[in-house]
């Protein structure tokens, strides 16, 4: 399984945004669960795993090969075998909706072992749950599967990661990674794991796809994440600059937006219907091309109080851990 994970990167030209590459490689997948889909298949990894920091536990998705972009094509011809397999459900949790999606992709490519595999003592003693567990010959993989969006909140702490806070402070990167490995990673060796597993686990990685968010459009170099991570800016509504808007919900977070019929408001609409903002809200620029809009770049629209919370919150320790 491990791999790069796109094989359509070019050299980079001025304008040459993420955003615009993905449509020239899916814009023809318009359905939102198939474009969806495709990113979390086709976009870079969020954090490196050639880098030491992570001592090898990072996993990478393989290659997109023609096989699975006409297999992706197909479903955009008819969604309903991945319709069928989400349910009629709204996801209200974007994390819950990546990962059925992900699923839905291993499950159809004969990888899938098990998802969502709960590790019990006994009845009301749950140890853990599998993520993933994928078939690698006559062994397993265990996955950790996590998406992420982070905003930087002053310089980069390196190797530490808890300037890139959630919008909700509800987390920071390293408080999150450190979770993963040093818990929910282990736990094929926890003993009530030992009599679900069918085969010996080769491996225990996460996978984290997601983007992070710099103000003034300064994007460092961080050792750990990836150099070709998918990224956007913050700002407060005072700081938008002249563009068109589109405000995109939680559950189009993820692949670069392109819709119709959809309420496309200039930098002043989009500053009076933020006005007494409370919580960061994610945005995207919007180009018409062919009567469809598309992404160009995105960001989140935070309080003009968010640093000084973030930075309260991080220096305070007050995050869970």
């Amino acid at each position: 399984m491990p791999g790069p994970t796109c094989a359509w990167r070019k050299a980079r030209t001025v304008g040459d945004t993420f955003q615009v590459r993905f449509d020239q490689r899916w814009g023809h997948l318009t359905h939102p669960r198939v474009r969806a889909l495709a990113w979390l298949l086709d976009s870079p990894d969020l954090l490196d795993p050639a880098s030491p920091h992570w001592g090898g536990r990072i996993a990478s998705l393989p290659l997109v090969t023609p096989a699975v972009a006409a297999w992706l094509g197909a479903l955009q011809d008819d969604p309903s075998p991945l319709d069928a397999a989400l349910g009629l459900k709204f996801y209200s949790r974007l994390g819950l909706y990546a990962e059925k999606l992900l699923a839905f992709y291993f499950e159809q490519h004969r990888l899938l072992a098990a998802h969502g595999l709960q590790v019990q003592v006994n009845r009301n003693d749950t140890v853990g749950e599998f993520d993933f567990l994928l078939h690698d010959g006559n062994e397993l993989l265990h996955w950790e599967f996590a998406t992420k969006f982070y905003l930087l909140e002053g310089a980069p702490d390196p190797g530490d990661f808890n300037h890139l806070i959630g919008p909700n402070l509800a987390d920071t990167l390293g408080l999150k990674m450190r979770k993963i490995l040093d818990k929910q990673l282990a736990l094929s060796r926890h003993p009530a794991a030992q009599s679900l597993l069918a085969q010996p686990v080769r491996a225990a990685q996460a996978l984290v796809k997601g983007w992070l968010f710099y103000a003034a459009g300064v994007t460092p170099a961080m050792d750990g994440i990836s150099p070709e991570h998918g990224h956007g800016f913050w700002c407060t509504p005072a700081q938008l600059p002249e563009q068109r808007y589109v405000v995109l919900p939680r559950l189009q977070w993820l692949a670069p937006f392109k819709g119709r019929d959809v309420e496309v408001l200039d930098v002043e609409a989009l500053r009076a219907q933020l006005f007494d903002l409370a919580q960061p809200v994610m945005v995207a620029t919007v180009d018409t091309i062919e009567g469809w809009e598309v992404e160009r770049t995105r960001g989140f629209v935070v309080p003009h109080d968010w640093t000084q919370q973030a930075a309260a919150r991080r220096i305070a320790g007050a995050l869970p851990a």
